[in-house]
């Protein structure tokens, strides 16, 4: 990766990682301008091999976070994060990056379960309840409690996720 994919990186990631944390929100307007700025950037400099690895990295970026948004684990605008992502960087750091955001948005998780532990308490009661039901336990309540949107800023997650995987590539 060159300076200028590295510096477009860390201008959009920071610029997502403001707007995700004060409204776990990440405009479309900033996602699909740093997507398609990739591909002018891929073509003009690498030409149609360029173009290639544009499309094969926002791919690898795309189609593993659409299963987590599917499944409801994401919001959307980090999906489309990860292709604008995958789109500078290419197909093997945006699939370290994915790898290390979701170790630590794991990490991040058990923290937070430890540092409410009201909270923590109901997820491990929840949790057993899945594996071994109790009576009086229902289907209804656990999805209640897991549609509450208790929910924290994927970039939370993603931030250090980005230091760890670039400072490995330099």
């Amino acid at each position: 990766m060159d300076p200028y994919q590295s510096a477009a990186l860390a201008a959009l990631l920071i610029i997502a990682f403001i707007t995700d944390v004060k409204s776990q929100i990440i405009p479309n307007r900033l996602t699909a301008a740093f997507f398609l700025s990739a591909f002018l950037y891929q073509a003009a400099v690498y030409g149609l091999k360029g173009l290639a690895a544009a499309a094969a990295g926002a791919a690898a970026g795309f189609i593993p976070l659409l299963v987590l948004h599917l499944c409801r684990g994401i919001g959307a605008g980090d999906v489309k994060l990860f292709a604008a992502i995958g789109a500078w960087s290419g197909v093997w750091p945006v699939l370290s990056l994915i790898f290390y955001s979701i170790l630590f948005a794991g990490a991040i998780g058990v923290c937070l379960l430890l540092a409410n532990r009201s909270y923590g308490k109901r997820v491990a009661a929840e949790a057993a309840a899945l594996v071994v039901p109790v009576a009086g336990w229902r289907r209804r309540q656990w999805l209640q409690w897991a549609n509450s949107g208790k929910r924290f800023p994927f970039m939370l997650a993603v931030a250090p996720a980005a230091v760890a995987v670039w400072s490995s590539m330099n």
